[in-house]
């Protein structure tokens, strides 16, 4: 998938202008939104860390007059004596920098989450999106027909999140065609008409089982949520 980057202002009015004439045909509600990532994989990145720093402890019990002479010509050291005391400050050491190097590269870098298994970042998106669902459009939606249309760019990953109301009466399916719809153009990096076009295919389903009736008002605002 090509690289995403983060929406214009004319990407904005494009899913908006979409969620609009999406909903003038129906009584549900379509939420979209992008965030630049589903979560800090914080976890993940003491996990590593955790882990290297145990390897390089694991390293000096393996060959301690490896190292130990390393570090006597990185200090210029000769013919030192090393104590019990002394080696187990300098393992000591060796693991707190490792552990902390780690920690900063996998924080600040693409490389954590490379090195997050994607079960995980999958079942993080889906998390968020959830929230995102619960917070954003199942509880404000008095109708209880309500979508999610929410992307994550990092995980480089989409979810269609549909209340009890509508889930009840659609197959799996319906939603899948909805997300091919919105992937294709994600992977040539058209970002805000694959959203369109996933906001287009939810709102024939919405019309479908919610018509818009006389009366019916717009419960949530059409833009596009950046989170």
């Amino acid at each position: 998938m090509t690289r995403l980057t983060p929406m214009t202002e004319a990407d904005h009015k494009l899913v908006s202008d979409a969620v609009a004439a999406a909903e003038a045909h129906s009584a549900g509600e379509i939420v979209t939104i992008v965030t630049p990532r589903s979560d800090g994989y914080r976890d993940i990145a003491l996990a590593w860390s955790a882990l290297v720093a145990f390897l390089a402890l694991a390293a000096l019990e393996i060959a301690p007059g490896f190292y130990l002479a390393l570090v006597e010509r990185l200090l210029g050291l000769w013919a030192h004596e090393w104590t019990p005391r002394a080696v187990l400050g300098l393992a000591l050491a060796v693991a707190a920098l490792k552990f902390g190097g780690t920690w900063l590269i996998l924080r600040f870098t693409p490389l954590g989450l490379w090195l997050t298994p994607r079960r995980i970042r999958n079942a993080r998106v889906r998390d968020r999106a959830l929230t995102c669902f619960r917070v954003g459009a199942e509880s404000r939606t008095s109708g209880r027909t309500g979508v999610l249309i929410y992307l994550s760019l990092a995980e480089h990953r989409a979810e269609i999140i549909a209340d009890a109301a509508i889930a009840s009466k659609v197959s799996p399916e319906t939603w899948g065609h909805a997300m091919k719809a919105m992937l294709d153009p994600l992977r040539q990096g058209r970002m805000a008409e694959g959203m369109a076009a996933a906001v287009a295919e939810v709102g024939k389903v919405l019309a479908l089982h919610f018509p818009r009736a006389e009366g019916d008002i717009n419960e949530l605002p059409d833009r596009l949520i950046e989170v």
